[in-house]
């Protein structure tokens, strides 16, 4: 199953057009959730408050407009909507147990996307095992190519697998991204580097990863993409002619957001197509 949270937004639309298209490539239902967050009305009162109808009725409007929005767009995609009330991490959190992917707008107008990949989406990315997908609200032309960062991190090998599978679905070519910079201390005129063997290096980290997931999709076209330049820039510069960028997070303890990762916070900000972090 794939879950799609939604709020009404621009980005929101856009979070379920691309949740529906990716249930159908991968044959899977669809379920489209609204969160009315209650944690602001809450303040002051009891627990079991009643909430004004009006909260309510505008959390089903939102849902009828994106189920219907998800069925003109892919009809043959069994969808199914929820409306809950509560703290809007904790809920998609809960959610996303059981799902195959979890997929946001980027900016909204309250709820889960009211900041540009605020503290809650980025509490997913973090504590999310399934992929967590974030959506622009910018409509771009289809570019044929899957990018995902590369790296010789355990965090990588998820990330990769995600790739491998979007591409092959999509009929995409994948561009594998790696980003090497030298150490500080490599600028000191007593260490000598031969660039061309620090490039034939990294060039191998690419290649020993892709080794084993490319024979599982011999049909995906590889792209090995090795550069001399900080992470984040290489990856949104890929991402600007990419479909999706996909990169990998540890996500660990309590403090998901901030452990996300410098890479992985930086790119789902500044990358103009969808992003998918994939928890390790």
């Amino acid at each position: 199953m794939i879950i799609a949270g939604v709020d009404g937004s621009v980005a929101s639309r856009a979070a379920v057009e691309w949740a529906a298209a990716d249930a159908a490539r991968r044959d899977l239902p669809l379920r489209i959730v609204h969160v009315v967050d209650t944690s602001w009305y809450l303040v002051g009162k009891r627990p079991d408050a009643p909430l004004p109808d009006t909260l309510l009725r505008g959390g089903r409007q939102v849902l009828q407009e994106a189920e219907t929005l998800a069925r003109e767009r892919q009809p043959a995609v069994e969808v199914a909507t929820e409306l809950v009330t509560g703290r809007p991490a904790d809920v998609l959190r809960e959610r996303a147990v059981d799902a195959e992917e979890l997929v946001a707008g980027s900016r909204g107008l309250g709820g889960f996307a009211g900041a540009l990949v605020g503290s809650v989406s980025m509490h997913l990315a973090g504590h999310v095992h399934c992929p967590v997908v974030v959506v622009h609200a910018a409509h771009l032309p289809a570019q044929g190519e899957v990018v995902v960062g590369v790296d010789d991190s355990p965090e990588c090998e998820p990330a990769l697998a995600y790739a491998y599978e979007q591409a092959e679905l999509r009929g995409a070519t994948l561009r594998a991204v790696h980003a090497w910079q030298l150490p500080v201390h490599a600028y000191a005129p007593d260490i000598v580097y031969d660039m061309d063997e620090v490039r034939a290096a990294r060039l191998q980290v690419v290649r020993d990863r892709l080794k084993t997931l490319g024979r599982d999709h011999p049909k995906v076209n590889v792209i090995e993409d090795v550069q001399s330049a900080h992470p984040v820039d290489a990856l949104t510069a890929a991402a600007e002619r990419a479909d999706l960028l996909v990169v990998g997070s540890h996500g660990r303890g309590a403090l998901g957001s901030a452990l996300l990762g410098s890479v992985s916070r930086n790119v789902v900000q500044h990358a103009r197509c969808p992003v998918a972090v994939v928890r390790a």
